[in-house]
């Protein structure tokens, strides 16, 4: 392919979408939204704030709004340039929704039945499932969460649907995913190829996007679990936007491991944790880490680290104050983002309801 020709190519489509559930974590930051600032030049990126997604549990709608701003101004404090791609709200591009309606009458409701995170969430909410599933995927309810079942709202079931509708509203050539969202974007593969082979080609099949790098943070109290903005524990989970002196209490807190040796070893989940981090942060790899920090004791590992942290996120620290600020910016920043997005997505809505039969809107 010579030159011009790869100038030409189109750029494809990364769609990633995320709830505005506060402040963003380490393990977000270096997972995650620091990787997604390296793909804004080889790729057209959208950014979602998913606030629909966000009431499938109760919140208070101040706490909402403003946790969507706060969301949009961690973004672009972490590197996300409005200029190089477009991030919208969920709610402001007509579209979600209405696909998501058409998406649900493809999907047997088994299939929504059997998804883990619903399960996990049922779980949470008292309901008991039965030792084994039906064979059609239904699940059976006890009688102990006979009560809890009539709290659960149908949202919570039907929420894969909506991020289906989500990607291929956009048809988003790649959509960056973890692990707990792969069973997700397998159910929008799959209504993507049912909804093509019922009323003919529309959708792109999205492909999952894996980073070359990537750093997988747990959690600094149970180094077995995953770094988590909902954790209980205060001093589990280091957020962008703390400050020094909260950093350093919970790095000094951090669980470590038996033994003063300090190696990323399965037997040491703890300090293998406070590497990656320091690895994710300096760029230098664990092993030579483990050079640097050997005949060291863990005083020394955290001390280090602390610092490392904490210089690190001071310019994202210093920026977000700036831009939670500028209301008046932020909203700019969504309004030209959410203008890119209903561009493509009425593209898309109008070729779907096209096929599915419905009557063309007669516009004055």
């Amino acid at each position: 392919m010579s030159e011009n020709e790869s100038l030409s190519k189109p750029k494809s489509v990364i769609l990633t979408c995320a709830q505005p559930t506060g402040n963003l974590t380490l393990g977000n930051y270096l997972g995650a939204v620091r990787n997604w600032s390296e793909m804004l030049d080889r790729h057209e990126c959208y950014f979602g704030i998913v606030d629909l997604h966000a009431i499938t549990t109760p919140s208070e709608p101040a706490v909402l709004r403003q946790n969507a701003y706060q969301c949009v101004a961690q973004y672009i404090a972490c590197g996300l340039d409005p200029d190089k791609c477009h991030q919208f709200l969920q709610s402001h591009v007509i579209g979600h929704t209405e696909l998501a309606w058409v998406l649900t009458c493809l999907t047997p409701i088994g299939e929504l039945q059997r998804m883990t995170q619903f399960k996990d969430k049922a779980a949470k909410l008292g309901f008991k499932t039965a030792e084994t599933d039906s064979p059609d995927g239904e699940i059976k309810f006890s009688h102990e969460g006979a009560r809890a079942q009539a709290s659960i709202n149908a949202g919570l079931l039907c929420y894969p649907v909506l991020m289906a509708a989500d990607i291929l509203l956009y048809n988003a050539d790649l959509v960056p995913v973890g692990e707990d969202q792969r069973q997700h974007l397998e159910l929008c593969r799959d209504l993507a190829q049912r909804f093509n082979h019922q009323y003919s080609e529309t959708f792109v099949i999205p492909e999952p996007y894996v980073p070359k790098t990537g750093s997988r943070i747990m959690s600094l109290a149970d180094p077995t679990r995953k770094m988590s903005k909902s954790d209980d524990n205060d001093r589990a989970t280091l957020f962008i936007l703390d400050e020094p002196d909260r950093i350093r209490k919970k790095i000094a807190s951090a669980v470590t491991d038996s033994g003063s040796e300090i190696r990323a070893t399965a037997d040491k989940p703890g300090v293998s944790n406070l590497l990656t981090i320091h690895s994710g942060l300096s760029g230098r790899p664990v092993a030579e880490l483990e050079e640097h920090f050997s005949g060291k004791g863990y005083g020394e590992l955290k001390s280090e680290l602390t610092e490392l942290v904490s210089e690190s996120l001071a310019p994202v620290r210093s920026r977000y104050r700036e831009l939670i600020e500028d209301k008046a910016y932020l909203k700019t920043v969504l309004a030209q983002g959410a203008a890119a997005a209903q561009k493509r997505a009425y593209k898309i809505l109008a070729k779907v309801y096209r096929k599915v039969g419905f009557p063309e809107r007669e516009r004055n």
